[in-house]
């Protein structure tokens, strides 16, 4: 099979979204906010992207499915651009979405266990017996005093 060009490589904004599984939307905010560098133009002012920006677009989406923050994507982007560079900072950027997470997961086990003690302490035939409402107007009958924001 002959190499490709670089004329073959390039895509509409359309064909990229498709490609990368982003909507148009999100990849112009993308480009907005400077996450992805503007691509050139065609005569027609029509936007036309290379494999360059699809691989970028594909490390930036499969960042945001692992939860990562924009200003830590950025980060991770520059230190990326650089692969000669220590991967400590790119390393404490991990462990400390990993903190995150992991904080994250014991605030939603506690709201379970006091959604399952709401759920199961319910068994009022009208509104007015309803252990839920009853919980929910009284943060005191809570099986814990503060429920942390889950973000």
């Amino acid at each position: 099979m002959p190499p490709r060009s670089a004329a073959a490589t390039v895509m509409t904004i359309g064909r990229l979204s498709a490609e990368s599984g982003c909507k148009v939307p999100t990849i112009r905010y993308y480009e907005q906010i400077g996450l992805m560098p503007e691509p050139d133009r065609s005569e027609g002012n029509q936007r036309q992207y290379s494999r360059r920006h699809l691989e970028r677009l594909r490390f930036i989406r499969h960042s945001r499915d692992l939860g990562f923050t924009l200003d830590d994507i950025r980060e991770l982007l520059t230190l990326a651009a650089h692969p000669e560079a220590p991967c400590e900072e790119a390393d404490a950027i991990a462990r400390r979405h990993l903190r995150l997470v992991r904080d994250r997961i014991d605030r939603l086990r506690k709201l379970e266990q006091e959604l399952e003690h709401m759920a199961a302490c319910c068994h009022g035939p009208t509104v007015r017996d309803c252990r839920v409402i009853e919980i929910l107007s009284d943060h005191g009958k809570c099986l814990s005093d503060g429920h942390p924001p889950l973000d």
